[in-house]
């Protein structure tokens, strides 16, 4: 009879603890490969970027404390002016790395440059992935705290699934090959083949169009570097020449759900752009204030296959979605109208 209470016994005196020991071997080996991700996107950007370079000493100093690069966002206590503040701070981050980068590399030409811009993000992005998923391991355990362990046991999956997209966009960007992110830019940026092209904003370029006798201004970002350019700032100076457009296209990637096919276009009402908000934030202003109204296209893909080199579902959406663009045209608009299409996303192997 006391053999059959051991057990039990055990498992409620023990139960607890070899449920956490369990936990922590699990948790243990995600992070183990999650180290060895990190450690390798970081020699994949150092042989990268030091690729010709004399005094590669230095260069892997200064990449290493790119690693170690924060932003502190600013207070939103009082909302009033935030976005402005964010803008502020982003234009700041984004100008500091790229003199840091041409410093480090006075060589490089722009195309390069943007690829190195992008490579240090995903490796630093991969650095901060490690950091708080150990420091969350190491935390439970030193406590013993069954409660974060568990949390952390379940959304470890996600978290390697994540890392593994770094890891193939880590090696798309090293070619500059263009990315499921970079559809928008790709089926404007074919429209605006053969046409002239001016920069806007930074890293934004704009073409004028004909379209079914409306005037078509078309806005990306410049290709074929790495870059999601500032659609924002392109309308509001777009806007601020004269223009007054009919109605605004937005044509980007989006997330798709389980279930729904990659490729899948959706189309729909408002500013289709990701990012932290500032440049949709700006779009809706400007639309708001001039009474433009804004349809969005998007093309539906996972996270994995938005920064992984495109695939073939997704690339073949170009001429559905110009075939859509043309129906909104002649169903929105009338002759003589303004229209303006942006094309947001990475340019990474994208050009114009």
């Amino acid at each position: 009879m006391m053999i059959f209470y051991l057990p039990l016994a055990l498992l409620i005196l023990y139960g607890q603890k070899i449920q956490s020991w369990m936990m922590l071997n699990d948790i243990s080996k995600s992070i183990g490969k999650l180290k060895e991700m990190k450690e390798k996107s970081r020699d994949e950007a150092i042989n990268h970027i030091t690729e010709g370079v004399d005094n590669k000493d230095n260069v892997i100093k200064k990449i290493d404390s790119f690693l170690e690069y924060f932003t502190i966002m600013p207070v939103d206590l009082d909302p009033a002016g935030v976005v402005n503040k964010l803008d502020h701070l982003m234009t700041t981050r984004d100008e500091r790395m790229r003199i840091e980068i041409k410093n480090m590399l006075p060589e490089l030409d722009s195309i390069k440059a943007n690829s190195v811009e992008n490579i240090i993000e995903i490796a630093t992005s991969y650095n901060f992935v490690y950091k708080i998923a150990r420091h969350f391991y190491l935390i439970g355990k030193k406590s013993s705290n069954i409660l974060i362990l568990a949390q952390l046991q379940m959304i470890m999956p996600f978290i390697l699934m994540q890392a593994d997209a770094l890891t193939k966009a880590m090696s798309t960007f090293r070619e500059s090959q263009p990315i499921g992110d970079s559809i928008g830019p790709m089926i404007v940026g074919k429209l605006m083949l053969e046409k002239e092209k001016h920069e806007i904003a930074r890293d934004t370029i704009y073409a004028e169009s004909n379209i079914e006798n409306r005037k078509v201004y078309l806005i990306t970002a410049k290709g074929p570097g790495g870059t999601v350019g500032q659609p924002g700032n392109a309308l509001k100076n777009i806007i601020e020449k004269g223009t007054k457009p009919s109605i605004l296209i937005m044509i980007d990637a989006a997330l798709r759900l389980e279930g729904e096919k990659t490729g899948e276009i959706a189309e729909g009402i408002g500013a289709a752009i990701g990012g932290i908000g500032v440049d949709r934030f700006k779009i809706e202003e400007i639309a708001t204030e001039n009474n433009i109204p804004i349809y969005a296209i998007v093309i539906k893909q996972t996270l994995v296959e938005a920064i992984s080199i495109m695939r073939k579902e997704i690339a073949e959406t170009t001429e559905p979605v110009h075939d859509i663009l043309n129906r909104l045209i002649m169903e929105r608009t009338k002759e003589g109208d303004s229209v303006i299409i942006i094309g947001v996303g990475n340019t990474a192997g994208v050009g114009q």
